[in-house]
């Protein structure tokens, strides 16, 4: 069995408004060596895997920095703080699309790299959407709205159209709770 590495020691190497960066220092069990990791500490996050009465997925295609690239994502975002991850999830819904839900069911967390990351990643299902409000961005993002039928979501996961690692997650776990269709 796999045992805890003792702490010898633990520094913050940058602070942005983003996620931080922390060095530690563990021990190994195994033969008490010292050895040097780093964790970035993020805050929550979510994803919804929104669905229409009428059968359409609701998606949304930005720009992503690290990638250089436009992606196509479900809706999801950053749990703010005081804010609970259901909560987040119906702020970024109506967010980054102007849909609600008429309900909205957990469907799983995620650890994004626990090799590297302290947080975690909520998908939730959303049934029942329906278009209530302009989109409202934060300053650092452009959403562009995309509706596709539930239908095509494994298409457009095999094609490569999806390749964001934590959607294929969100919308893995809708496909094995029985949400979409395979």
């Amino acid at each position: 069995m796999s045992r805890p590495w003792p702490e010898a020691s633990e520094s913050l190497l940058l602070h942005t408004r983003v996620f931080d960066i922390r060095a530690m220092r563990r021990q190994s069990p195994r033969d008490a060596t010292l050895h040097d990791f780093y964790v970035i500490d993020a805050p929550d996050w979510v994803n919804v895997v929104a669905v229409t009465d009428d059968g359409l997925l609701v998606l949304v295609e930005q720009w992503r920095h690290g990638t250089r690239s436009v992606t196509l994502e479900i809706p999801g975002g950053m749990v703010d703080p005081g804010e609970t991850a259901e909560e987040a999830a119906v702020r970024e819904l109506r967010e980054e699309t102007g849909y609600e839900a008429a309900t909205l069911e957990l469907l799983g967390v995620v650890e994004p790299n626990p090799a590297i990351q302290s947080n975690r990643c909520s998908t939730y299902f959303a049934s029942g959407c329906r278009k209530v409000a302009d989109t409202h961005f934060d300053a650092t993002e452009e959403c562009v709205l995309r509706l596709e039928p539930v239908a095509r979501a494994a298409e457009l996961v095999t094609t490569g159209e999806i390749n964001h690692s934590l959607v294929v997650a969100g919308l893995g776990y809708a496909w094995l709770k029985g949400k979409l269709p395979r």
